[in-house]
């Protein structure tokens, strides 16, 4: 009797632990939210993509509407084209835009959609024209340390002594400065 309660609760242990390992192979796959609702395909035109990757979530309002379907390259523009699906229950205007946005400072990145004031609504197949791509970290540092370097090099040829203006002007200008100096010092004690 004794063995077969403890062939229980150690049977019951190993697949609690089989499900917890298959929920975190899910998880770190982006594969977690499996839907089995019915989809619409749209297609969606970026000049970069940065690391968004295939089954990232598609957010409107902080809701997950739908997720990354593929993502291809189109060699005559030179452009990303992704392809999203979005549930069927999830009805956007023919205006509305998409843009990439990053989770956190440097969490994943997923695609953010803003309804647009369309009356007609999104179909299978269409395209959305107004797109934003990915800003990438490592663009944005090089622009300020450029900038910054820019700034430097411009402060240091406005800090360089302007030419006197007739001469003897410089030893006039250092026997004031040297007197005004001595002046000070002896007000000083």
């Amino acid at each position: 009797m004794k063995k077969t309660a403890l062939d229980f609760w150690v049977g019951l242990f190993v697949v609690l632990g089989f499900v917890a390992l298959l929920f975190l192979a899910l998880k770190a796959g982006n594969m977690s939210s499996l839907s089995f609702q019915k989809t619409y395909a749209v297609k969606l035109r970026f000049d970069n993509i940065g690391g968004l990757k295939a089954r990232a979530p598609v957010k409107s309002a902080g809701v997950t509407v739908g997720r990354v379907g593929g993502i291809g390259f189109d060699s005559n523009t030179y452009q990303a084209i992704v392809t999203i699906d979005i549930d069927q229950q999830y009805q956007f205007p023919k205006d509305s835009s998409a843009k990439i946005l990053t989770s956190g400072l440097l969490g994943e990145q997923y695609i953010g959609l803003e309804p647009g004031g369309d009356t007609d609504m999104l179909k299978n197949g269409d395209t959305i024209s107004m797109t934003q791509s990915a800003v990438v970290l490592e663009n944005l540092i090089g622009q300020f340390l450029y900038n910054k370097a820019a700034d430097s090099g411009a402060s240091k040829s406005s800090a360089a002594p302007a030419a006197p203006a007739f001469p003897g002007a410089a030893s006039a200008m250092g026997a004031s400065g040297a007197a005004g100096a001595t002046a000070a010092s002896g007000a000083a004690q």
